[in-house]
C-alpha cells in the first residue's frame, strides 16, 4: 500500500533530523576524543622514597645515620619536595639541618608519642632521577629505647601539622640539599614504615593486695601491673601488650570487675589500655569483692600471662598473692545456725549485728516456724532466750478464742433476726 503523502513528508523530515543528529554526534565524539589527548599532555610528578630498612641491634645512647632516597616516577618535575621523618618515643635526632623543622606530638587516643622532623628541599626533582640528602639525618636511641617505629614520607607539599603538635623549631646545623645518586634505591611508595630494635630490657612485674573485712561486707581489690624499665615496650598494631590473670580469694564473689577484664572460670583475664607501656608505667586493676564466707587460709593471685618475653629476663616478680583476713571471728555463711537465731544466714557476731539480734522475736520470725526457718521448738527457744514468759502465747490464744466466740454469737443472732417467725 502506498504511504500517504503526509506520512512521506514526516519521514523525510525525520531522516533529515537523524542526519543532523549523526553529524553533531560525530563532532561530539571527535571533540571527546581530543579531551584525553589534551589531558595526557599534562605532566605531573610522582615522588617515592627508598633506602629505608629495619634497624636492629642499636645500643641505647648511640646513634645511626638514616639513609633516604627520593625519586620521581612521574612525567613532570617537582619544583620542591619535603621529606618527613617520624619516630616513636624511644628515639630522637642528632643535629638537625637549618632547612628542617622539628616538633613533638604527644600521645593521645590510640596514638603513641611521636618526634618529627620535616626537611624542605627547594630544588627541582626531575623524572627518572634518584636523589638523596648530601648528609643523612642522624637518629639517636634514647636510654629507654627498645621497640620503636620509624616512618619516612616524601611529598610535593608541606605536610600539615597534627593539631596536637608543638610549635615547629628550626634546626641549627648547616642546611643540606639533595644530590643525584646513580646507585640509589628509588623505592616504590611515598611512605615507608620500619622497626628499630634496641639492645635493652624491660621488667614486667605485678603487685598483689591485702584485704580485710567482715562476712557480708564489700571490699576493694587493687592489683597492679608495672613496667619497671629501663626500656619502654611497643607492640605491633593489633597485638596485645600482655595478659594479667587475676584470681580472687576463695569465699568472695565479684560484685564489679575491672573494665579491661573478662571472666574465665574463677580467673579474670585482663588486658591493657594501650599497645605500649612506658618505663615506670602500667595498669591498676580495681575489683569490688563481696566477702561471702570465711575460708581458712583463703588466698588469691595476680600473674602475668605466659607468652614469651625475651626482653624480660626476671620472672620472679611475674606473680603475686592476694590475701584475705575475715575479721570479727565469724564462721562460714552456711551451717546449722543459718536461718535460726542469727540474721542474714550468719552467726550473730558477724555482719555487724550482736547476739541479741539473733535472739529477738522480731528477727527470728515472731516464734513462727515458717519465718524462723527452723522447728517450732527452735521458735520457742528464741522466745525463752529473750526472757519472755511462755504464758504469753496461751494468753494470746485465749484472747483470740474470746474474739472468735463473740463473732459466732453475732452471726447466730443475725441469722435468727433474718429468719421469718
Amino acid at each position: 500500500m502506498p504511504t500517504p503523502p503526509r506520512i512521506r513528508r514526516t519521514s523525510r523530515s525525520s531522516r533529515a533530523a537523524l542526519t543532523a543528529v549523526a553529524a553533531l554526534s560525530g563532532a561530539g565524539l571527535i571533540a571527546l576524543g581530543t579531551v584525553p589527548a589534551a589531558f595526557a599532555e599534562e605532566t605531573e610528578p610522582a615522588l617515592v622514597v627508598g633506602g629505608v630498612a629495619p634497624v636492629d641491634g642499636v645500643k641505647p645512647g648511640s646513634s645511626f645515620d638514616q639513609p633516604v632516597t627520593v625519586a620521581n616516577k612521574g612525567t613532570g618535575a617537582a619544583d620542591k619536595v619535603w621529606v618527613h621523618y617520624s619516630v616513636t618515643r624511644g628515639l630522637g635526632y642528632g643535629a638537625i639541618p637549618s632547612n628542617c623543622e622539628a616538633h613533638q606530638v604527644p600521645s593521645y587516643d590510640e596514638m603513641t608519642e611521636k618526634s618529627n622532623v620535616v626537611c624542605e628541599f627547594d630544588q627541582k626533582v626531575e623524572p627518572g632521577v634518584v636523589y638523596a640528602p648530601e648528609k643523612a639525618l642522624a637518629i639517636k636511641a634514647l636510654d629507654h629505647a627498645l621497640h620503636d617505629d620509624l616512618r619516612v614520607y616524601v611529598g610535593g607539599t608541606d605536610p600539615e601539622l597534627d593539631e596536637n603538635a608543638t610549635p615547629p623549631v628550626a634546626g641549627t646545623a648547616p642546611a643540606v640539599k639533595l644530590v643525584e645518586r646513580q646507585d640509589g634505591d628509588e623505592g616504590t611508595e611515598s611512605a615507608v614504615d620500619v622497626t628499630v630494635t634496641s639492645v635493652n630490657t624491660a621488667d614486667y612485674r605485678v603487685t598483689g593486695d591485702e584485704l580485710a573485712g567482715r562476712v557480708g561486707e564489700t571490699v576493694t581489690l587493687k592489683v597492679k601491673f608495672t613496667n619497671a624499665g629501663p626500656g619502654w615496650v611497643l607492640t605491633k598494631e593489633g597485638d596485645p601488650l600482655v595478659g594479667v590473670l587475676i584470681t580472687p580469694p576463695a569465699g568472695t564473689s565479684v560484685v564489679k570487675p575491672h573494665g579491661f577484664c573478662e571472666p574465665k572460670g574463677k580467673t579474670y583475664d585482663c588486658g591493657t589500655s594501650q599497645r605500649w607501656v612506658d618505663e615506670g608505667g602500667g595498669e591498676t586493676y580495681t575489683f569490688e569483692l563481696k566477702i561471702d564466707k570465711r575460708v581458712a587460709g583463703a588466698r588469691g593471685s595476680v600473674a602475668l600471662s605466659g607468652e614469651a618475653r625475651p626482653f624480660d629476663p626476671d620472672k620472679t616478680n611475674d606473680k603475686a598473692t592476694i590475701t584475705l583476713d575475715v575479721t570479727g571471728g565469724g564462721t562460714s555463711g552456711s551451717g546449722g545456725s543459718t536461718g535460726g537465731g542469727s540474721t542474714g544466714g550468719s552467726s550473730g557476731s558477724t555482719g555487724g549485728s550482736g547476739g541479741s539480734d539473733g535472739g529477738s522475736s522480731s528477727t527470728g520470725g515472731s516464734g513462727s516456724p515458717s519465718t524462723g526457718g527452723g522447728e517450732s521448738a527452735t521458735a520457742g527457744g528464741d522466745l525463752a532466750s529473750t526472757g519472755s514468759s511462755s504464758t504469753l502465747p496461751i494468753a494470746g490464744a485465749a484472747a483470740a478464742a474470746v474474739v472468735a466466740g463473740t463473732g459466732i454469737v453475732l452471726v447466730v443472732r443475725r441469722r435468727r433476726a433474718q429468719t421469718p417467725g
